[in-house]
């Protein structure tokens, strides 16, 4: 059953829309890097709703072990480094995807 991992950001104050734009250019090369990855989407709120976070990331893996694959891939890591000091907060979560066992 497929596995699929959320994480929103809520960024510092200061962070700057040149910053953001290089979160996403490194968080786009994880699909072509990460062969693990089924799906993946990511990008800015929309602001259309309250108390939301400023960005998401969204992950669609085959399961536990492809997950921990692209968690632990380098080019993953690499982007991780870039997001990691522009954080505030950090919110995350996986489910199984597909209907019930």
């Amino acid at each position: 059953m497929a596995l699929r991992h959320i994480a929103l950001f809520r960024w510092s104050e200061g962070v700057t829309p040149a910053q953001v734009a290089e979160v996403e250019e490194a968080l786009a090369r994880l699909p072509g890097a990460i062969p693990q990855l089924d799906a993946y989407a990511y990008g800015a709120d929309l602001g259309i709703g309250a108390d939301t976070f400023d960005f998401a990331v969204v992950a669609d893996v085959a399961g536990e072990e492809a997950f921990a694959a692209y968690r632990d891939h380098p080019e993953h890591q690499a982007a991780l480094g870039i997001i990691r000091p522009l954080l505030a907060e950090r919110a995350s979560a996986q489910f199984r995807t597909g209907g019930s066992d």
